[in-house]
Formats: C-alpha cells, sequence, structure tokens
C-alpha cells in the first residue's frame, strides 16, 4: 500500500456498550445491561473486509467491556487471518486462564488494561466499584504467566493526581510493557467531572515531571496521553539539554513523536457504527452503516479539517509547535463547542497570541 500523510495506523472498536463496571470518567457512559451494538458477527466481518482493503492499522477491541460480547474471539481470529493487527482493551475482571489461551489463539498481539491508582482504594473509588483493583492486579499476573504483553493506562483527575508517581511503580511493579498516562478529556460521564479537571498549571507540572521521569526510564516504555502539550515541552527540554531527539516508543504506538492525531493517523468506531476521530471526540464524521470506512476516513469534511492546521484558532493557530502538538482537539470542542478551538488546558503563550 502506498504509503500517505494521513495514514489509519491504530483504530479503537466499540463492540459493545455492557461493561462490568461503572467508571467516574467512561466516555461512553457504559452500563452492565447496555446494549450490544450494530455489529453482529457477520457484519463485523465484513467491516473488517473494509478496513482491509485500504489500510492495516492496529485494531483495539473495545467497549464497553469486549469480554462480554461471546464472540468477541472469533472477531478477533478474523482480523488476525486478514493480517490486521488485533489487540485488545479490559479492565481485567473477567480475565482467567482460559480467556489468556483464547487471547493468544486468537491472534491478539498486546491488551490494555487500565490502573488508576497504587492501591484499591484509589483505584476502586475512580471505577466505582469494590474489587476492581483486585481483579486488575489478578489479570496482570495471569497476562505474565501466560507470556501476553499488557499496557496499563491510568486516568488523572484531582481526586487521584496525588498518586500518579506511585501508580507509575505500580505499573512497573507489576509488570506492565509499558504505561500511559491520561489527562481526563471531559466526555460521556466525565462531563460530570468537569470540576475534578487538572488545573493548567498543575497540568504543566504533571507533564515536566513525566520528562524527568522518561528521561530516565530504560525498562518500562512511557507516554502521556490525551496531553500533546508534552510534546512541545519534550522538544524544548531535550534540546536545552543536549539530548537526542530519539524516544523509544511502543511498536503499536502511533504518535511518532507528535501530539494530537485524532483524525490524523487514529480514530474510533462505536457500537452503532459511528466514525469518530477519537474516543473522547463526541461528533461522528459518518456511520460505517452508510458510508464505507474508507470514504468516511478520505473524505468526510471533520478529518479534512482536523488535518488542517491553518484553520486552528486562538493560541494553536499562531503557535510554532502546532504540528508536534495541535492541542487536544476532543478538549477544545468539550469546553468551547469548537474543535478548532485553541487547546483550553494549555498555559503556553506563544508569540504573537492575543
Amino acid at each position: 500500500m502506498e504509503t500517505k500523510q494521513w495514514e489509519l495506523k491504530w483504530m479503537a472498536w466499540e463492540l459493545t456498550e455492557a461493561c462490568n463496571l461503572r467508571c467516574v470518567h467512561c466516555r461512553s457512559s457504559s452500563e452492565i445491561d447496555a446494549p450490544e451494538g450494530k455489529f453482529t458477527f457477520e457484519k463485523s466481518k465484513a467491516f473488517l473486509d473494509g478496513v482491509a482493503s485500504f489500510a492495516s492499522p492496529v485494531i483495539v477491541l473495545s467497549g464497553g467491556e469486549p469480554l462480554m460480547r461471546k464472540d468477541i474471539f472469533d472477531i478477533a481470529r478474523y482480523g488476525t487471518d486478514k493480517g490486521l493487527r488485533m489487540a485488545m482493551a479490559t479492565n481485567g475482571l473477567l480475565v482467567t486462564d482460559e480467556i489468556c489461551e483464547k487471547i493468544k489463539s486468537s491472534g491478539i498481539r498486546i491488551v490494555s488494561m487500565s490502573l488508576d491508582g497504587p492501591n484499591a482504594a484509589v483505584h476502586d473509588d475512580f471505577r466505582g466499584a469494590e474489587g476492581a483493583f483486585d481483579g486488575m492486579v489478578r489479570a496482570a499476573a495471569l497476562f505474565n504467566k501466560h507470556g501476553i504483553k499488557f499496557i496499563v493506562n491510568s486516568s488523572f483527575t484531582k481526586r487521584n493526581q496525588p498518586y500518579i508517581a506511585e501508580t507509575y511503580k505500580k505499573a512497573k511493579e507489576l509488570g506492565a510493557h509499558a504505561w500511559y498516562m491520561f489527562l481526563i478529556v471531559p466526555t460521556g460521564r466525565g462531563e460530570e467531572i468537569m470540576a475534578e479537571l487538572v488545573s493548567k498549571e498543575d497540568y504543566e507540572d504533571i507533564l515536566n515531571w513525566h520528562y524527568e521521569m522518561e528521561r530516565n526510564e530504560d525498562g518500562i516504555l512511557v507516554r502521556p496521553t490525551c496531553a500533546p502539550q508534552y510534546y512541545r515541552i519534550w522538544h524544548e527540554k531535550s534540546k536545552a539539554d543536549g539530548k537526542s531527539q530519539e524516544r523509544r516508543s511502543l511498536s503499536f504506538s502511533t504518535g511518532g513523536g507528535k501530539g494530537c492525531i485524532a483524525g490524523q493517523t487514529i480514530c474510533f468506531v462505536n457500537a452503532m457504527g459511528d466514525v469518530l476521530p477519537c474516543s473522547y471526540f463526541p461528533e461522528p464524521a459518518g456511520n460505517v452503516f452508510e458510508k464505507p470506512l474508507k470514504e468516511i476516513w478520505e473524505n468526510s469534511e471533520l478529518f479534512s479539517e482536523l488535518r488542517d492546521f491553518k484553520k486552528y484558532e486562538g493560541k494553536c493557530g499562531v503557535c510554532r509547535f502546532i504540528k508536534v502538538c495541535g492541542g487536544c482537539r476532543a478538549r477544545a470542542y468539550a469546553v468551547t463547542g469548537s474543535h478548532l478551538a485553541e487547546e483550553p488546558f494549555c498555559d503556553y503563550r506563544p508569540a504573537g497570541a492575543r
């Protein structure tokens, strides 16, 4: 396939809205009795045929909780046989030895789990269920036992912000292959926690902490996510430090040293078939039951606007770091109603900004 500037490299695919947890920040407001969605097994196969016809992305089978779907491993196996790189996002509570064997036999190459605190008190409060922490820790042990690589994603608001460093250390202790620090985007149930969002000032301090941590980390792979300002900090500091600007990254990583890549190299397809720029952006670019994904990816007005940095507004529009940062488009939309507005949680004042 000819390499294109806007090649689809990574896609999260929601195969059910049902979930056995009720997390405070959930972008889809999942519930235990939520519907599975429109992707029957036959429609799932047809969709994967369409994806494979024009791209070869990493496909993360997501939810809700994907393990609540009985045919999840049949779908994973079909994608694997099409030559697609299949992954899975789970909260870990339903993981067993049998599930691990199915993960391996279906060709799923890596799994991600969430850890939102270093202990049960913090994590379970964030996840809205007692026992969530113990379930995640048990799943990590099973993945290690079966030789399954896993990523730990950690989401932070003011309620668990004091535990960031401890959570990172816990992820290493559990044997994670990579640790991704998420700073919450207020969408879905996350809209209810606007007052809990990390402040702009603390945001900057946290990203500076991450830079120093990453600079000295030679084991677990690390990356801030939904925090595009980090790439401005990283470029500035690595240059000042006289350090090489090469960064270790996960082979499944898509950023390439860039911040917001929503609608540029990634997208999210929800259980109803809507194609969104990322998991936290609520406005669709189209629906795969009405148009092929290829057509939406290449021709939608929304994706075209996200790829045209000249249209970005406010500070982002005049910032010299626009091509390495871009500002979080989902966060801009959530706070202002415009996906082209400036990043509302960036404390940086570029030259020329009003």
